[in-house]
């Protein structure tokens, strides 16, 4: 099995371009970056994946010892890069989980990446009082993981709205709802642990790649106060709060999400 099965590695553009690597955040899958990938086609190379064990990867290829950590994702993709014959000047864009993903990959291969977006990154979830709070008690988290095992599709249908945001487009809750169903449940609870249960504060102090820093004006999952610290935290960052309800702009709007990774660009002259 060639890493670009198994993890659905899907290609677009010329080689020659800007390279942007989008990565989705737990639960989800590759196609739920579409809206935001088609803005900068024609004059960008895009690599979109699924992780093991999400979307139409391969599940023969899951394996719980890998994936117990956010590492063993992390080494997915190095392992996409690698397999693509990437070496150099990526620019990661990753939403939630994926963000800290993208942090430890950084970490294992300084020169991958030339710059880094984070949508909605959270690097602890857990509540660390007094100097942090990433918004919920361990036993927050103990109780989604005991529902996600007692009634996975109530599990489902209790986040998809939370993350999807209320007032938005129910078919954006939908289409959120049927990602989490169709992925395997005793994955999908790895895979939640190894996320709900992890901290990267130190590894996102670490990072000195360029990152922009899109936090969610309204989110219950990632709280305006978590984006400021990570911006305090990062070496070199820029921090822009998007008027957002919900825990998923590139899907419920898209257009700002567009606009401000644009503006970006502009910046450091990657477009």
């Amino acid at each position: 099995m060639t890493v670009i099965k198994r993890n659905n590695v899907r290609l677009m553009g010329n080689r020659t371009d800007p390279v942007l690597l989008f990565a989705h955040g737990f639960g989800c899958n590759q196609y739920m970056w579409d809206a935001v990938a088609s803005a900068f086609s024609g004059n960008t190379y895009q690599i979109l994946f699924d992780y093991v064990g999400s979307g139409q990867s391969d599940l023969r290829s899951y394996s719980f010892e890998r994936y117990a950590t956010l590492d063993g994702y992390a080494q997915d993709i190095l392992e996409i890069c690698e397999a693509i014959g990437v070496e150099r000047d990526v620019i990661f864009i990753g939403h939630s989980v994926s963000c800290s993903i993208g942090v430890l990959a950084a970490l294992a291969r300084p020169n991958l990446f030339r710059d880094m977006i984070f949508l909605g990154p959270s690097p602890c979830f857990l509540n660390d009082p007094p100097h942090y709070f990433g918004g919920f008690e361990r036993s927050d988290l103990e109780g989604l993981l005991a529902l996600m095992n007692q009634n996975y599709v109530g599990w489902a249908e209790y986040l998809a709205p939370v993350v999807a945001g209320s007032g938005n487009d129910e078919q954006i809750t939908g289409e959120l709802s049927d990602s989490f169903c169709s992925t395997d449940p005793i994955i999908a609870q790895h895979f939640a642990k190894a996320t709900f249960f992890a901290d990267n504060r130190e590894d996102f102090a670490k990072l000195t790649v360029p990152s922009l820093i899109l936090q969610h004006q309204d989110d219950a999952l990632a709280g305006v106060a978590v984006g400021e610290y990570l911006h305090k935290q990062l070496k070199n960052s820029q921090y822009k709060l998007l008027d957002v309800t919900g825990h998923a702009a590139h899907m419920s709007h898209p257009g700002l999400v567009v606009s401000a990774i644009s503006e970006y660009f502009t910046e450091r002259n990657i477009l």
